[in-house]
């Protein structure tokens, strides 16, 4: 017999990224920059005779249709957030357009690979006085272009879309909140640093906390390293006398009654960096790749330029191409392995999954089977299915599980084993 339950009845599949529409309004206003200067570039170019002039604009063509594909993504994602046709939302079309923009990268960079070799075995001659001022030119927009679409890229949070009632934006203070089921009610384990150093509180749910006396904690951490923790009386709760150490990741036992009863905390990250690639913008990522590609290879082509200029030595410009391909292949080599996992649905946080584990087992129960994917930057999914003795439901493990800011959206599956 199993009881299977998902999130409430009507709730969100909008899984995009907090910051997705500062994102879109920067992608298109370097769409209109990249503009502005392919027209002024290729009419410049008409006006006064340099094809070099009007090649460079039209390269720059090709540079804003790329930034147009990641910029179409987010407005694209953002109009059809609530299709019910995509039944997880349209969270993941920014991780297909970057995949996209990296084969169109590496398509790129197999080009000029190619014409630089060519060039190697028959060198064409070089108008210096044209192409260094042009290469310039391209390099200050690509820097500028990197600014406009990185500003304001690390403020990423966690606005899911529908409420999980996280503890980390609920109570104030506290790391997590971890219930402890008792025969006679339920207990409330945190950890409280607000204006404070960190310290252990436990207080009962509806009821009265247990005799200070009767409770001693003791964390294990992953190097083997114990620590115990004496609670004192502070009226509706306890709290330890002793301060919790930095990190907040460790196992802690609560003693009470002649049982052990573990509970698992985990550190959380308060940046960006710290989410790694389930909190990755890849549509993002994939348009500063582009234009950091373009002006990697602008960096080279000057300096091969000036080499050749100043030495006689023509072979550095082709030389100088073959290393920027070689940039912009590895570059587009990792976008399309990250991308791709995503839309292949692989396992983007094995911490996640560990922690879910960690947390459904610790009381007895077994995990029998557990699907983590991707849903949209910040977003994850997560399948869970549980073997228990107890008369636990799916309410329960959602409970235990509402820890992880970053499960979307969850489905429960509970089975009794006998």
């Amino acid at each position: 017999m199993a009881d299977m339950q998902t999130a409430p009845v009507g709730h969100s599949h909008v899984f995009l990224g907090e910051s997705h529409e500062k994102s879109e309004r920067r992608t298109w206003a370097v769409i209109w920059l990249c503009g502005a200067m392919m027209a002024l570039e290729i009419i410049g170019g008409l006006l006064f005779g340099s094809i070099a002039l009007v090649a460079d604009g039209l390269h720059m063509s090709t540079h804003a249709g790329a930034l147009a594909l990641a910029a179409l993504a987010y407005t694209y994602s953002r109009s059809h957030a609530n299709d019910s046709r995509y039944t997880f939302g349209t969270g993941k079309l920014g991780d297909l357009a970057g995949f996209t923009s990296a084969i169109i990268l590496a398509t790129i960079a197999i080009l000029i690979g190619y014409e630089s070799i060519a060039r190697l075995f028959a060198p064409v001659p070089i108008h210096f006085a044209e192409a260094i001022p042009i290469a310039c030119l391209g390099l200050a927009v690509n820097v500028a272009s990197v600014w406009l679409l990185s500003g304001g890229g690390h403020h990423h949070g966690h606005n899911h879309g529908h409420g999980h009632g996280h503890a980390d934006e609920a109570n104030h203070g506290h790391d997590e909140e971890h219930r402890i089921p008792m025969p006679d009610g339920t207990l409330v384990l945190s950890v409280f640093e607000e204006n404070h150093p960190p310290v252990f509180r436990l207080q009962a749910e509806g009821g009265a906390a247990p005799a200070a006396p009767a409770v001693i904690i003791e964390t294990v951490r992953p190097d083997g390293v114990r620590q115990s923790f004496v609670m004192e009386d502070r009226g509706s709760y306890l709290q330890s006398v002793q301060d919790i150490p930095e990190p907040h990741a460790f196992t802690a036992n609560v003693h009470l009654d002649g049982r052990s009863h573990p509970v698992i905390f985990q550190e959380h990250g308060h940046g960006h960096e710290a989410h790694g690639a389930s909190h990755r913008d890849n549509n993002m990522r994939a348009a500063i790749i582009h234009v950091m590609a373009d002006a990697a290879v602008s960096v080279l082509v000057i300096v091969g330029l000036l080499l050749a200029r100043t030495f006689g030595w023509v072979w550095m410009d082709p030389l100088a191409g073959i290393i920027g391909a070689c940039v912009i292949a590895s570059w587009s080599c990792g976008l399309i392995r990250d991308t791709g996992a995503i839309l292949l649905d692989m396992n983007p946080d094995k911490r996640v999954s560990e922690g879910v584990r960690q947390a459904v087992e610790q009381d007895g129960d077994r995990l029998t089977d557990l699907h983590v994917w991707r849903l949209g930057p910040g977003h994850l999914g997560a399948i869970v299915s549980v073997a228990t003795g107890g008369r636990r439901d799916a309410q329960f493990y959602r409970q235990k599980l509402a820890r992880f800011p970053t499960l979307s959206h969850l489905t429960v599956e509970v089975h009794r084993a006998a």
